[in-house]
């Protein structure tokens, strides 16, 4: 049965208002015409769509909604189907992301400084011996008070930083995997970070010690390591639980995450690292500090996920505990 081009395209384009409108008019010659077109046309590919793409189109809605639901689908399966761990860059830290803006972000920084980090790392313990009437704290003393006192600063942190960062944002986003990136897995990323950060410490120590000689262990943390059961777990739960989640949600979810919305990765990655090498005060470990924030902040920036920097963080300071132990 012959037909002019008009009238195919009369047939085509009812049959594709069926599809999108959801209407169920066919004309009556449509069935002819598909058994009579070839598989490969283009007309029979019309009249007889892929199952895969109307699998997205609802049965009845208008043309416009449609084809935006269709096309937000199509896009979502070509972002999963090109996902590839290099294919968003080296950082996945984006726009949003950023829990602070640029111009809170240095003053909620040093309120976090003079009032919490500082009267609490350096003057907590001196406030517990002025409370117990006691001028020696002996180690367990000592580490339950070191406990209790790091506890206190993360809590305030919480809320200081709760209160100045943007409204929609959540803590649990420095927690949350991104769904663009699950090529990139964080356990993965922390136990490489980890290994990497051994071996360049490992360097800077041979290095330290040839030019200045072999440096002492903490004897105040050997002193509490050695003291008691309670004095060690205290410790542990110290250094391996409370700090690296303190320090990796101020200077790296907070600090990091709003300093790259300025500037590039890497300089973002070598700003923060100073910072937190700096607010240590200590000089002899300064270059160890950078060393451990440079590589907890790639870790970071790789992963979009802090629970590769606490990883990190934890299983570094407790092979620091295990070497003070036992030396």
């Amino acid at each position: 049965m012959g037909m002019d081009h008009a009238t195919v395209v009369v047939v085509i384009r009812r049959q594709m208002l069926s599809v999108l409108g959801g209407l169920r008019w066919q004309p009556p010659y449509a069935k002819s015409i598909r058994y009579q077109l070839p598989a490969t046309t283009p007309f029979y590919s019309f009249l007889r769509p892929n199952t895969n793409t109307l699998k997205y189109l609802p049965q009845r809605f208008n043309s416009r909604t449609c084809f935006n639901t269709y096309c937000k689908k199509i896009e979502e399966e070509q972002v999963t189907n090109n996902n590839t761990p290099f294919s968003h860059g080296f950082s996945a830290l984006k726009e949003e992301f950023i829990p602070l803006e640029s111009e809170n972000l240095w003053t909620t920084l040093s309120l976090y400084l003079f009032i919490l980090h500082i009267p609490f790392s350096f003057g907590g313990l001196s406030v517990v011996a002025l409370l117990t009437g006691e001028s020696f704290l002996d180690p367990q003393t000592k580490a339950l008070s070191l406990l209790i006192i790091q506890i206190l600063e993360l809590s305030g942190a919480l809320v200081l930083f709760k209160y100045n960062a943007k409204p929609q944002y959540e803590f649990t986003n420095f927690f949350t995997n991104n769904k663009l990136l699950n090529g990139r897995n964080w356990i993965v990323a922390s136990v490489l970070g980890f290994g990497f950060l051994v071996f360049l410490i490992f360097l800077t120590s041979l290095l330290a010690e040839t030019l200045f000689g072999s440096k002492p262990v903490n004897p105040i943390l050997k002193e509490i390591l050695l003291y008691s059961d309670i004095s060690r777990v205290s410790c542990v739960l110290v250094l391996c639980i409370v700090t690296p989640l303190l320090e990796e949600v101020v200077y790296r979810g907070f600090l990091l995450t709003s300093l790259s919305s300025t500037m590039e990765w890497q300089q973002a990655v070598a700003i923060s690292s100073i910072i937190f090498s700096a607010i240590h005060f200590s000089g002899e470990n300064f270059l160890q500090l950078f060393i451990v924030g440079c590589v907890l902040g790639c870790s970071y920036c790789w992963t979009g996920n802090l629970n590769s920097n606490i990883a990190i963080h934890s299983l570094y300071n407790a092979l620091t505990l295990i070497i003070t132990y036992y030396s």
